[in-house]
Parts: structure tokens; C-alpha cells; sequence
């Protein structure tokens, strides 16, 4: 038998243990009924429930989202510096992240200065994400998908 305030009162008799339980204005709840002999508590139940389903409520599931880091080919180092250090928040905050490099009229013709602007931003997300899609040419895009470790 264990009381209200967490102490052990030893092996006793049910009625006694009710009585207890009565004398507290509490109940006696069977806690451990498998074990012999079985172990009760004297605890207000109703008080017990409450902060049970209040626990149950608290745990807040995050919804995995999905975001867009857009490039072009001859953007900036500071840009790139910038749109990396956004997607390395967005992977820490357990959201996936889309890198694409976007290619305008005659960029297309130079498709290898996208893949190098890509390798290098995929070189500094490595240590907080871990690749899903390795970068694939979709029409006018280059497009990986990165998520989080």
C-alpha cells in the first residue's frame, strides 16, 4: 500500500486500507493488480483522470510542411549564403525542403552553372539534412528534395 504523499505503509488488510482511504476523503485505487500481493494507492482519482487527459492534450504533433528555395543561375553569393542559412532553419524546424534552380531564356544554354550553384548549396545543407532526391532537370528547372536528419 502506498499513501497520498507517496510513502510506503507495508502490507494491509483491505478493509483497514479503505478505511484510510475514507479518513483522507480520497479512494484507493488498485495500481499494480498482477503483482502479489496487489499494490494500492490512496489518490483522488477524479484529480488523477483530469491530468491525465490534460497530458494527452498537451503533446503537439508537428505537421511536416514543405518548402521552396528558389535560385537562378547567376544569383549572388550572399543570396545563395542567405537562402541556405533559411532552408537550414526550415530543415531544424522538421520541414522539408524543395531546392530549385529556376533557368530564364539563354540561361538554359548553360545548365552546368546551375548544377554548380546546386552542388555547393547541397554541400552546405549536408550537415542538417539528408538527401531525398538527388537533382533532376524538370523543363526549365533543377529541382533536389532535401529533408531533415
Amino acid at each position: 500500500m502506498i499513501s497520498a504523499e507517496g510513502g510506503q505503509l507495508g502490507i494491509i488488510p483491505t478493509e483497514e486500507a479503505l478505511n484510510l482511504a475514507r479518513e483522507a476523503g480520497l479512494d484507493l485505487v488498485e495500481v499494480a493488480p498482477n503483482e502479489k500481493p496487489p499494490v494500492c494507492r490512496i489518490m483522488d482519482f477524479g484529480k488523477f483522470k483530469y491530468q491525465q487527459k490534460k497530458k494527452l492534450h498537451k503533446t503537439h504533433v508537428h505537421q511536416t510542411k514543405l518548402k521552396e528555395i528558389r535560385l537562378r543561375p547567376k544569383t549572388g553569393e550572399h543570396d545563395i549564403e542567405f537562402k541556405v542559412n533559411q532552408a537550414k532553419g526550415f530543415l531544424q524546424h522538421k520541414d522539408k525542403v524543395i531546392v530549385s534552380v529556376v533557368f530564364r531564356g539563354r540561361e538554359l544554354a548553360h545548365i552546368d552553372e546551375g548544377q554548380r550553384v546546386m552542388k555547393n548549396i547541397l554541400v552546405q545543407l549536408e550537415p542538417v539534412g539528408k538527401l531525398d532526391s538527388p537533382p533532376q532537370q524538370m523543363g526549365r528547372r533543377l529541382v533536389c528534395t532535401l529533408s531533415p536528419k
